[in-house]
């Protein structure tokens, strides 16, 4: 992992972010993320090095999902191991909605925990909660506790929720203590990072999304030295999704223990979900979000807007390019 390096990376989810841009607003989200994939892939593929992806979209046999496992890249050069979500937010990028973003974060080899395929409880909080709220507390503990090291009011607090049913007790629980509940439909992984920034408005994240997106997250507040708590959610219970309509509580625990998970109800910290020396996070926004525009069309240029946070040299870059298309006239600043 080198500087050179991290600028590939950055053009690899600018590249997605274009390519899935083209589709905002056509409600054709399964062709947006279609589309990211295989510029994500291409791209990937002119970097020196050996990469693999060890978070996906699926198996080898989904194509043309970037699937866990596949081999990316060179083939020589350093050895990267990369968790992926080409189109984070399919949903908001077919609906012309805020917050969907081509994202990766990358690591040295073994450096991101393989995140199954199932949910996570997260919490996510600024640098200056860090280690001091706790995804085990009740939600009203650490509001309490986000109050007192941020010196503000729990009324002046807000907290990203997943507009999910799993969370109604949640919501109800943070509005009772008088913080303000921001519900999103998807994309948690721009909602988590916001809460590493001041200024935002974002100032925790709680609740249950999926378990790779929350790898990624974590990467990111490693990066950035905030707070970032996972653990896996297993019962169909509780994740109360249709998704896992014909699964049971113990078949999940059975296909944790098959991929080598035997401690299920482990608490796993940032640095344990991206514990690799050298971790970086790239993003580009494909609609307008939190924390970046989303892709802008020109007559004679397109831009981009994104974020890399990387661990060595302890740097958030937020760029702005300007993609100059061939015969270009006049691009305005």
């Amino acid at each position: 992992m080198n500087q050179t390096l991290i600028q590939e990376i950055l053009e690899v989810v600018e590249q997605a972010a274009i390519a899935s841009a083209k589709l905002t607003g056509l409600g054709q989200k399964d062709e947006a993320d279609a589309a990211a994939v295989e510029a994500m892939r291409l791209r990937m593929g002119k970097i020196e090095m050996k990469g693999k992806i060890v978070i996906g979209e699926g198996e080898r046999d989904e194509a043309p999902m970037l699937y866990i496992g596949e081999e990316v890249g060179s083939g020589s050069g350093p050895g990267v191991d990369f968790a992926v979500d080409p189109c984070e937010g399919t949903n908001l990028c077919a609906n012309n909605q805020r917050g969907s973003m081509a994202v990766l974060a990358a690591s040295d080899t073994g450096g991101l925990f393989n995140a199954p395929d199932f949910y996570m409880n997260k919490l996510a909080a600024p640098p200056a909660a860090k280690g001091k709220v706790d995804i085990r507390n009740s939600a009203t503990e650490n509001l309490k506790i986000l109050s007192d090291c941020l010196d503000l009011s729990i009324e002046e607090l807000t907290v990203v929720v997943m507009d999910r049913t799993r969370h109604k007790d949640l919501i109800k629980e943070i509005r009772g203590c008088g913080a303000k509940v921001q519900p999103i439909s998807d994309g948690d992984v721009q909602a988590a990072i916001a809460c590493g920034f001041a200024g935002t408005g974002t100032h925790c994240l709680m609740g249950i999304g999926a378990a790779p997106e929350g790898v990624i997250s974590a990467a990111a507040m490693r990066a950035l030295g905030g707070h970032f708590q996972g653990q896996l959610v297993y019962d169909p219970a509780i994740a109360q999704t249709s998704e896992w309509a014909d699964y049971t509580k113990e078949g999940n625990i059975k296909r944790l223990n098959e991929m080598g998970i035997t401690d299920i109800d482990k608490i796993y910290e940032a640095n344990e979900l991206a514990s690799g020396e050298n971790v970086v996070f790239a993003g580009s926004g494909i609609t307008d979000g939190l924390l970046f525009d989303g892709v802008k069309f020109e007559s004679d240029c397109v831009r981009t807007s994104s974020l890399v946070i990387s661990t060595l040299d302890s740097t958030a870059r937020f760029t702005n390019t300007v993609h100059i298309k061939d015969g270009a006239k006049s691009i305005s600043l």
